[in-house]
């Protein structure tokens, strides 16, 4: 059995102020990740410049799938022109983790 995850450090438009004007460009990113069947959580925003992160999880019983999910995920959200991706941080757990 074997999990990855994955943490997306984003940054929103710049006309995001308010925390509702934030969840409203956060919410439809994470229905578009449950999508590919992933745990997700909003991990935070992570100040008033419109940065925020947004974990996902798989478990599977091979790797190719769990990278594959993962590999599908961050091209749904450097596809998103709404917002920046700045860096997708990535860790696969085995057997033996």
């Amino acid at each position: 059995m074997y999990t990855g995850t994955i943490v997306f450090d984003m940054l929103l438009p710049g006309d995001c102020r308010s925390l509702k004007d934030k969840r409203s460009y956060v919410r439809p990113i994470v229905a578009a990740l449950r999508k590919f069947e992933v745990a997700v959580a909003e991990v935070g925003y992570l100040d008033r410049h419109g940065r925020t992160e947004i974990g996902a999880a798989i478990v599977a019983s091979d790797t190719g799938h769990v990278t594959d999910v993962l590999d599908s995920c961050e091209r749904m959200i450097a596809g998103r022109p709404e917002v920046e991706l700045l860096s997708a941080r990535r860790r696969l757990y085995g057997e033996d983790d």
